[in-house]
């Protein structure tokens, strides 16, 4: 099981291990904290009128979970969706934004230890805002994909997650101009954070895609910062070692950081406390996220 795999990964360092499969002869990439356990063909149950992503449910040590097909999701110019499983496929049990599902996969590869500075951010040429692709690993023989698994749930059902018609939020005049910087990879969360966060009552509000670019504006005296809310998963530079850098610069230390993160498990949050966060709030709580900068500010 890969949950009682030791991680190698040392707190604040720019690395991550990530689990390569393929689906359809592309080769893709999940980080290893995501995966719970990797299991050979299950029995499934087709739900009737289900999304088409959906092969169905399955029982797992007593637990009914969604089995989600990466071939339906991600492999275009089908004529229809395939709802075939094949014996020497594998499925992937994961768990992240406080959600357990499983995905299928047509083969298991490896796993690889990488640093976040190896994996690209794609190009804007192939790559727009319904993309499921975060990042690219250039290997030798190969390109391995890193996939936006929170968007593939929320383009399966756009009402799990995250949700702002019941965000409350009282907030005096000088809180509603306080300068909020974000690093964030997923186009699809910059525009639910610059939504919900908006709504919240916060107007100032700077978006950065990786931790490298979100710490070249800190390094400028000129650039007056609040408060800084921060992914974990980034290409380049991740949000510990982003979290790290803040909290070792003399002149940035005192601004707080929040990391906002699918990846809240009792191993990365010792690792936030470590680097030096003063908070950690687990995607998609927006309402917990918004009490804490209220608290902060």
């Amino acid at each position: 099981m890969i949950s009682e795999r030791q991680s190698v990964v040392e707190s604040g360092m720019n690395e991550l291990e990530i689990i390569e499969f393929k689906v359809n002869n592309q080769h893709y990439g999940m980080n290893v904290y995501k995966v719970k356990e990797i299991v050979a063909p299950l029995a499934i149950t087709p739900i009737p009128h289900a999304h088409p992503f959906i092969l169905g449910i399955t029982q797992l040590r007593g637990e009914v979970l969604p089995v989600i097909s990466l071939r339906n999701a991600l492999v275009s110019n089908q004529d229809s969706y395939t709802q075939i499983v094949k014996d020497d496929s594998s499925f992937l049990i994961v768990e992240f934004n406080k959600q357990k599902v499983i995905f299928h996969v047509d083969e298991v590869r490896q796993i690889h230890r990488l640093s976040w500075d190896q994996i690209e951010k794609p190009d804007d040429i192939y790559n727009n805002d319904n993309s499921y692709t975060l990042g690219v690993v250039k290997q030798s023989e190969n390109m391995i994909l890193m996939l936006d698994f929170e968007k593939i749930l929320t383009d399966i059902n756009p009402n799990i997650g995250f949700s702002k018609d019941d965000l409350q939020a009282d907030i005096a005049g000088d809180k509603k101009n306080a300068r909020i910087v974000i690093a964030e990879d997923s186009p699809m969360l910059r525009s639910i954070l610059k939504e919900t966060l908006n709504k919240a009552g916060f107007q100032q509000l700077l978006f950065f895609e990786n931790g490298e670019e979100c710490y070249n504006h800190l390094a400028s005296d000129k650039n007056k910062v609040d408060l800084v809310i921060t992914d974990i998963e980034m290409p380049l530079m991740n949000g510990h070692f982003l979290t790290k850098y803040i909290k070792q610069d003399s002149k940035r230390q005192s601004t707080p950081v929040v990391i906002f993160s699918s990846l809240i498990t009792e191993d990365l949050l010792h690792q936030g406390k470590k680097v030096g966060a003063d908070a950690q709030v687990s995607k998609p709580d927006i309402q917990n996220l918004v009490n804490v900068i209220l608290e902060l500010l």
